[in-house]
């Protein structure tokens, strides 16, 4: 059932409802009004007969007949339009429109009552009359035409009013919630021709002028647009999966490779010298490590492209370093790793997206930072360069360094060097982080021209997600690796 029709059946019960309750009060103070009109009328009359009903009492009472008949008839021309009624103690008199005597009066002596006698109803008013040793009581009679006429005419027209009613308001409510809710209907329209999966387009933002309506469009608004976001998440995230198995089937393919042929050897070599034993079995190892290594940094990649802003707050990247720093140490006791950082420096970022960053800054360092004489001298800096409102952070070593045309390709997918271990995607990573935290990546020469330096600049106030990342999709179809002198880990 449509709105309007449920408007105007609800009006048109209700309408009615309200027209008798409003009669059923209308009947009584007009009921009120009337018989207080009665009542005055009764207590003139009352008051103008007194004298006669007094008179009349104490010529009867003293035995004077005809002095009592002509009292008597003063009394009923007197009493005009109202019945009159004395009763005395052993005598009574009655005249003019009244109950029949069969009717019994109440006891009360004094006030106005309603009487019911013969089919009709009577206001009567009784006031007592003392006339010397004589006393009795005046009755009045005023038929109820309040009761008998007026009361039921207003009670008749109250009735049709209500069943009139009815339908007219509840025709007039149909068409008057058929006009109102007629942007609701246009607003259906609009939104049943619209399908996300098919088409982009949306409602247009116009204003109807009914609150509700256009209340009810904005919520349809942000909803659709949750969809378009939610479908584009869930359709990255398809791609991420996609570029993920591509990638590690590419990837994983050689070593495999390998590791099968070495496998194959000692299958078919059982007594195979231990010397060249150990070689296939140390090669295994490598290359078992070799796939662990490209595995976890698939998955990274894969949390990168892939994290809400939900997960990011504000981080200190002290702290963050200086645990990074202490984690290399473990993993490389000879290397000579000094921080130095200013504390209480804080970014909004993700802190396992920075925490991944700075680590594999640091194995790149450690991996391809030895020096002429084959030591590791690593040096880290966090700080914040003067008006710049970025935070800086650097990592340098005393390797051979990047060739300067080489310097921007080293951070894409699978770039390794000739003579290298790692997976070609540590940079990638590095690169990631800093662009989902809305920095930069940077690689220079060393200080004083001796081996790498590598740049983070962060905005210390961070800022939105990327609109794309597809760092693990993006170059999903560069299946091939190119050899650089300095080597990502």
């Amino acid at each position: 059932m449509r709105l309007s029709a449920r408007i105007g059946l609800a009006v048109g019960c209700t309408v009615p409802l309200l027209v008798l309750a409003g009669g059923w009060l209308l009947l009584h103070l007009v009921a009120l009004d009337l018989h207080r009109a009665e009542d005055q009328h009764l207590r003139r009359r009352a008051t103008a007969l007194a004298p006669d009903a007094r008179a009349l009492l104490r010529a009867a009472a003293n035995g004077h007949p005809k002095a009592a008949d002509t009292r008597e008839r003063q009394l009923f021309d007197a009493a005009l339009d109202v019945g009159v009624r004395v009763i005395g103690q052993d005598t009574a008199f009655s005249g003019g429109p009244q109950p029949g005597p069969a009717v019994t009066l109440p006891e009360r002596t004094s006030g106005f009552v309603t009487v019911h006698g013969g089919g009709r109803s009577w206001r009567a008013l009784a006031r007592p009359v003392q006339a010397g040793p004589a006393s009795g009581t005046l009755w009045l009679f005023s038929p109820d035409i309040a009761g008998r006429v007026q009361i039921p005419l207003v009670r008749r027209r109250v009735v049709v009013t209500a069943i009139l009613a009815a339908p007219l308001s509840g025709l007039l409510a149909w068409g008057l919630a058929a006009g109102v809710s007629a942007p609701l209907r246009r607003l259906t329209r609009r939104t049943a021709g619209l399908d996300p999966r098919t088409s982009a387009t949306r409602l247009p933002e116009e204003r109807t002028g009914v609150r509700e309506v256009d209340e009810l469009a904005a919520t349809l608004r942000v909803v659709l647009a949750r969809y378009d976001e939610q479908a584009a998440r869930t359709g990255q995230a398809l791609d991420t999966a996609r570029s993920f198995s591509a990638a590690a089937a590419h990837e994983l393919r050689t070593p495999l490779m390998s590791m099968g042929t070495n496998l194959d050897i000692l299958a078919a070599h059982p007594r195979l010298p231990e010397p060249d034993r150990a070689e296939v079995v140390a090669d295994l190892s490598r290359e078992h490590a070799r796939l662990l290594g490209l595995l976890v940094m698939l998955r990274d990649l894969g949390r990168g492209d892939l994290v809400e802003a939900e997960a990011f707050g504000a981080v200190d990247l002290a702290e963050v370093a200086d645990a990074a720093v202490a984690e290399a140490r473990r993993r490389a006791p000879d290397a000579d790793i000094v921080l130095d950082a200013a504390p209480g420096l804080t970014v909004h970022g993700w802190e396992p997206g920075l925490r991944l960053l700075l680590d594999n800054l640091l194995a790149n360092a450690l991996a391809h930072g030895r020096d002429g004489e084959g030591r590791v001298r690593v040096r880290v800096g966090v700080g914040v360069p003067g008006g710049t409102g970025e935070v800086l952070l650097t990592v340098d070593d005393h390797g051979p360094g990047v060739p300067a045309d080489a310097r921007a390709r080293v951070f894409e997918r699978f770039q390794r060097g000739p003579d290298s271990a790692g997976s070609g995607l540590g940079l990638t990573l590095v690169a990631q982080q800093a662009a989902l935290h809305r920095g930069s990546v940077t690689v220079t020469d060393g200080p004083g021209g001796t081996g790498a330096r590598f740049v983070v600049r962060l905005p210390s106030d961070g800022g939105g997600l990327p609109g794309r990342r597809d760092w693990l999709i993006g170059t999903a179809g560069a299946n091939r690796s190119q050899s650089f002198p300095k080597d990502p880990a």
